[in-house]
């Protein structure tokens, strides 16, 4: 979550960052990775954001948690701001493919003043779903995929032209939960594996997201780092992390399940793969594909088959065919400095989830971040430490390792017994 306030003194807003404490809190390594850099940044419970929201000022808060974290804090900061004369402008949406959850993810996002989606596509989708069940569709913003960019791509390498130039590189680029079964993930890693002892000259590389210990908002229980122990990979094959970004500076072909990590490529035009061995399947999300010109199998890319994107599909996904994203965000920019010019100031968060219209679905979402039905904390909610000392440093580590360690390596193993 962020929040930034405008400052007559600075060249730019001031951001500050707040964590919020859980399975999935960003590591330093991942923090890294964003390349967003907080004036200020701190890991807190939902109650002490809330804290935080209720005694700062800010002009824009944009809330980056998966649904129900979304839910949570609009009803919260519901409550903590309805006093105020002015509040802050609240932001909100996805970063990436939205291919499940469509309407449970939206309606929990609903409430917000904006609700960004990252092309064309997804902002039709967007409005159906909120006008479909009469809520307030106004919110809805195309904006793009925050993170493309990069240089074009300039064609194959050839290993052998020239001394120095890099190998043909083919990168897979992996899931923390598609696809979710051990059967399935070995396949996939067979095959790469195979790919790379057919193609010696070609560097391959398993692109992960995450480092042993660490989350995103995915569980991983069965990560291929662990998979991959059990084979005997040829030198050629390597797994590699870090940006995205700086690992397409080196692809020439990207294939994947349904990572948005192909429109990332896509938006290179590097030549891109959306796996079909799996099958086509809304579970595995790469159903979002179709009509891509993209699907394809491993025996197809084996035998030499090379997908040729459909162009009016990629630039109905928001990769402008020019590479250009000069203006993408700019109805985002004058949306909200209308908000904040707004006389008056802005009316109260209303999200479409109420104890009216979700009596049965709603309060459970505000009691895992420990909120009442009327979005205010709950008797005994933790509130984080403003300094925490070094043994609860430590103990909290400790605790996050265990619940890591049984997500990965315990939990498996039980799923397993209950099959025998």
């Amino acid at each position: 979550m962020e929040a930034a306030s405008r400052d007559a003194a600075q060249a730019g807003p001031l951001l500050d960052g707040f964590l919020l404490r859980g399975r999935a809190t960003p590591t330093p390594r991942q923090l890294r990775e964003v390349g967003v850099r907080a004036d200020s940044l701190r890991e807190v419970t939902a109650v002490e954001f809330l804290r935080a929201m209720a005694e700062g000022s800010y002009d824009v808060v944009v809330l980056s948690l998966v649904g129900g974290g979304v839910q949570a804090m609009l009803h919260g900061l519901a409550r903590v701001w309805e006093h105020r004369a002015r509040r802050p402008v609240v932001v909100t949406g996805y970063v990436g493919v939205v291919y499940e959850k469509l309407a449970d993810g939206l309606l929990l996002r609903h409430g917000a003043d904006l609700v960004l989606a990252n092309s064309r596509q997804d902002a039709d989708r967007f409005r159906v779903v909120y006008e479909g069940v009469g809520a307030d569709a106004s919110a809805v913003t195309e904006v793009a995929l925050p993170f493309l960019g990069g240089a074009p791509y300039d064609g194959e390498h050839d290993p052998t032209a020239q001394q120095g130039r890099r190998p043909y590189t083919v990168v897979f680029a992996a899931q923390p939960s598609v696809p979710d079964s051990r059967k399935d993930r070995t396949y996939l890693l067979n095959r790469l594996v195979q790919h790379a002892r057919r193609h010696p000259e070609r560097e391959v590389l398993l692109k992960l997201r995450s480092r042993p210990g660490e989350h995103t908002t995915h569980i991983e229980e069965l990560p291929y780092q662990k998979l991959v122990q059990r084979l005997d990979p040829p030198a050629n094959f390597r797994l590699v992390y870090g940006n995205m970004g700086e690992v397409l500076d080196r692809t020439d072909l990207l294939v994947t399940v349904s990572s948005t990590a192909a429109l990332e490529s896509l938006h290179r035009r590097i030549p891109t793969v959306v796996l079909t061995d799996l099958g086509i399947r809304e579970s595995l999300g790469n159903h979002h594909f179709v009509g891509s010109g993209c699907l394809a199998s491993w025996d197809q890319l084996d035998a030499g088959h090379r997908p040729v994107p459909d162009e009016e599909w990629v630039s109905r996904q928001g990769v402008a065919a020019d590479g250009s994203y000069d203006s993408a965000f700019d109805a985002a920019r004058k949306r909200i400095a209308g908000l904040l010019d707004r006389p008056g100031g802005l009316p109260p968060l209303t999200p479409y989830y109420t104890p009216v219209t979700a009596p049965g679905y709603l309060p459970g979402i505000l009691a895992r971040h420990h909120l009442g039905p009327d979005g205010t904390p709950l008797p005994g909610a933790p509130a984080a430490d403003k300094d925490p000392g070094p043994v609860r440093q430590i103990v909290r580590r400790a605790a996050r390792g265990a619940y890591r360690h049984g997500v990965q390596r315990v939990a498996p193993v039980i799923r397993r017994m209950g099959e025998l």
